[in-house]
């Protein structure tokens, strides 16, 4: 059920991204957008989902993972994140 709400909605994104999208979700700045899509690819990894349809999404959260920000927010990095 998960995976097919998110197919959906990321088709959709993705079509609306190709239109907005610079290095970041809109133009080259990281706004909410970003921050919002990041998690949702993080629990579509997290259920084996293949996201190569999506290559402006993979681009943007690829671009996002770079940044300290994002690298600190990470589940993982969390001190109560289990193994």
């Amino acid at each position: 059920w998960y995976r097919h709400w998110i197919d959906e909605t990321f088709s959709a994104l993705e079509q609306l991204l190709m239109t907005t999208a610079g290095i970041y979700c809109v133009g080259n700045e990281v706004t909410l957008a970003d921050c919002m899509l990041v998690p949702q690819v993080y629990n579509a990894r997290r259920y084996d989902m293949s996201l190569e349809d999506y290559p402006t999404i993979n681009r943007i959260v690829a671009n996002c993972e770079q940044l300290q920000a994002f690298i600190k927010a990470a589940p993982e990095q969390q001190p109560d994140a289990q193994p």
